[in-house]
């Protein structure tokens, strides 16, 4: 039987991630089976998250462990500790679900119930495919995130439908050479993570989801980030093979430990 692991990256989320492991814990508890255990990373968060998630996971059908890390390694950062975990603890699969509560595992189970993740090395989230749906999304956002995703599309030579949601599906055999550690650790990280796919001729595609606009706070700046993605864009065009060449760097350098905060066997 396969081992999926869900990974939940959290800072600052004392409000989401009750409801978060919530809805993990509402699904059918043969839903729920279908993985193997959720590990919640813990950026350092400075409010109660670490307390709520504690309280939360008791609901949660399947084993659950919190972790923190021993520093703010910022979201991608975590990303490379919860792929780490996976690779070293024998994981077939790692589902990346934010714990701010924008998007719902819920979502993602179908795929999993048909094996279709099987057949790729990563299945992704996408906000603004066919199908998806938007809660308070204003149409400002979605009508700029469209036109970027385009002009990624255009960049990549590969039809993008979101450069980066909150609910994907990777494959630890893909992962395992752990190509990802020299790339940011800070928002650019899924971007990287994408890129990289296309440049290697990885097989994946974009599923749709239901995305929230609640209570989160987000960590974007919208213009810094946009001149940013426009940069590595075209860097992505003219120097790819400088990009992904990288293997050392100060990324890859950093010691990306964590401490075992609480955890619950089945």
């Amino acid at each position: 039987m396969e081992k999926i692991l869900i990974f939940i990256p959290m800072y600052n989320c004392e409000k989401q991630i009750f409801r978060v492991l919530g809805r993990i814990a509402a699904l059918p508890e043969e839903e729920q089976k279908l993985f193997s255990q959720v590990l919640v990373v813990d950026n350092r968060s400075t409010d109660g998250s670490l307390k709520a998630a504690e309280s939360a996971m008791e609901q949660v059908k399947i084993p659950v462990k919190l972790i923190r890390n021993c520093e703010n390694y910022s979201l991608g950062g975590s990303h490379k500790v919860a792929f780490g975990y996976a690779i070293e603890n024998g994981f077939d699969y790692v589902v990346v679900l934010h714990g701010d509560d924008q998007g719902d595992l819920a979502d993602l189970v179908p795929y999993v119930k048909e094996g279709i993740h099987r057949k790729l090395d990563s299945l992704l989230g996408s906000r603004f495919s066919k199908g998806s749906r938007l809660v308070n999304y204003s149409r400002f956002r979605i009508f700029g995130n469209k036109v970027f995703n385009l002009f990624a599309s255009l960049c990549a030579g590969r039809r993008i439908y979101d450069l980066g949601s909150g609910l994907n599906i990777y494959k630890t055999t893909y992962l395992k050479e752990r190509f990802y550690l020299p790339f940011p650790n800070d928002l650019s990280f899924n971007v990287f993570l994408l890129l990289y796919g296309i440049y290697a001729k990885s097989e994946f595609r974009f599923f749709p989801l239901t995305w929230r606009e609640e209570d989160q706070i987000s960590n974007a700046r919208l213009w810094k980030q946009t001149r940013r993605m426009l940069k590595l864009m075209f860097t992505y065009v003219f120097r790819r093979k400088k990009v992904f060449a990288v293997k050392e760097n100060e990324y890859s350098a950093m010691d990306y430990r964590f401490e075992v905060m609480a955890q619950k066997e089945r």
